[in-house]
């Protein structure tokens, strides 16, 4: 039978034992648009990318 010398954490038993579990994507609701999109990434909106509500490129504006 095994015998560990020293005891391994919760964390990496945990780790083991969670790989085969299927992952659903967690939807957020974007506060300004009302758009529903992944967390942690930034998606368009009518010529728009935003994230966390702010807006990163505006790809409508003219440039000069």
């Amino acid at each position: 039978m095994a015998h560990p010398k020293r005891r391994q954490s919760r964390t990496r038993r945990d780790k083991r034992r969670t790989h085969d579990k299927a992952v659903v994507p967690q939807i957020a609701k974007d506060p300004i648009t009302g758009e529903n999109h992944l967390y942690h990434r930034a998606h368009w909106h009518e010529g728009k990318l935003y994230y966390r509500g702010q807006v990163l490129i505006d790809s409508t504006e003219e440039s000069k």
